[in-house]
């Protein structure tokens, strides 16, 4: 078998929490969105390694129609 369990861990650049990614992100760029935070992170995924991150923007802010 060999087939260990995949985890690969990211951390929001707005709040610090830890974005768990399976394997389908193993070869990725794209968005991911936090859900502690509700920001959006731009990140380049290649053969399970992180590439880039970067913060794009908060989806929902208590701030909203202030």
């Amino acid at each position: 078998n060999g087939k260990g369990e995949y985890r690969m861990k990211i951390n929001c650049l707005s709040c610090g929490h830890t974005i768990d990614l399976d394997e389908t992100y193993s070869d990725y760029e794209g968005q991911v969105k936090c859900y502690t935070c509700s920001a959006l992170l731009e990140v380049k995924l290649e053969e399970s390694l992180i590439k880039s991150v970067k913060f794009l923007k908060l989806t929902r802010s208590a701030d909203d129609g202030i």
